[in-house]
C-alpha cells in the first residue's frame, strides 16, 4: 500500500462556545468561542502542528471558523468553508433546551418528539449522513496523499461516523463519543474508508460535566448546538 494512497481527513468538533443562557444556538450566527474555546483550538493547532496537514475546512458557522484559524495558521494554508459541515437544523434553535426546564415543559413542543429515528425535531440523520460524507470527499480529494482537517459541529461528525462504522443511526446524545475539540480521524485508502480513529488532544480543557456519560448540571454552561 503506498503512501500516496493514503489520506486521513480529521473532522474536528470546534471548542466551547460563550453560551451562558444555555440556548440551542444551532445554525444561529453569532455565537463564537468562549476564552476557554480558543485555548482548546490552540491547544489542537499544537496537536497537529507536525502533521502533514495540506487542508483545513470548516463549517462557516463562527465558531467552526475560529476553531479552525489557529490550525491553518500554524501550517499557512488558507481556511476554506464547506457549507455542507454545519450544524444540523434544528426547530428548537433560539430555545433553552435543558433536563427539566425549557422547550420540553411545554405542551406545544411535543409534536415534534415523536419520532427518534428521523429525527422529527430537525434534520433527519440520513440526509446529514449524505451532506457530511460528500464534505469528507472534498477534503479527501483536496489533501491526497496527505491529511486534512475539517471542522464540524457534534452531531454530523458523530452520524457520519455511525455510518462509517455501520451502526445505526438513531441513538442516545448523552453517548455521543464527540467531545469539545475532539478529532475524529477518517483514514483513506484511494476513495475508500479503511478505519476510523478518535482522539481527545483537549480533554483536559473539557469541563467534566461535558464528557461522554456524564449527568448535565443545571446552570452549568451549555453546549447546546455544538
Amino acid at each position: 500500500m503506498s503512501s500516496e494512497d493514503i489520506t486521513v481527513v480529521h473532522l474536528m468538533r470546534h471548542g466551547e462556545v460563550h453560551n451562558p443562557e444555555g440556548v440551542l444556538y444551532g445554525r444561529r450566527p453569532g455565537y463564537h468561542l468562549s476564552d476557554l474555546g480558543r485555548k482548546m483550538a490552540d491547544r489542537v493547532a499544537e496537536h497537529l502542528a507536525e502533521r502533514d496537514i495540506t487542508h483545513v475546512v470548516a463549517s462557516p458557522l463562527e465558531r467552526a471558523q475560529e476553531t479552525a484559524a489557529p490550525i491553518a495558521e500554524a501550517h499557512g494554508l488558507d481556511l476554506a468553508t464547506d457549507q455542507r459541515l454545519i450544524e444540523a437544523a434544528n426547530v428548537f434553535e433560539g430555545k433553552t433546551f435543558g433536563v427539566g426546564d425549557g422547550a420540553l415543559k411545554k405542551p406545544g413542543n411535543w409534536k415534534y418528539l415523536t419520532n427518534p429515528f428521523r429525527p422529527s425535531w430537525g434534520e433527519p440523520y440520513i440526509e446529514q449522513v449524505v451532506r457530511m460524507m460528500a464534505a469528507l470527499g472534498a477534503a479527501r480529494d483536496a489533501a491526497r496523499g496527505h491529511e486534512a482537517v475539517a471542522v464540524s459541529h457534534q452531531l454530523p461528525i458523530w452520524v457520519v461516523r455511525s455510518f462509517a462504522e455501520r451502526r445505526r443511526l438513531w441513538h442516545d446524545p448523552r453517548r455521543r463519543q464527540c467531545t469539545l475539540a475532539s478529532l475524529t480521524s477518517f483514514t483513506f485508502h484511494g476513495d475508500k474508508i479503511i478505519s476510523v480513529g478518535y482522539s481527545e488532544p483537549a480533554r483536559d480543557l473539557v469541563p467534566s460535566h461535558l464528557l461522554v456519560g456524564a449527568k448535565p448540571v443545571k446552570g452549568k454552561s451549555k453546549a447546546f448546538g455544538a
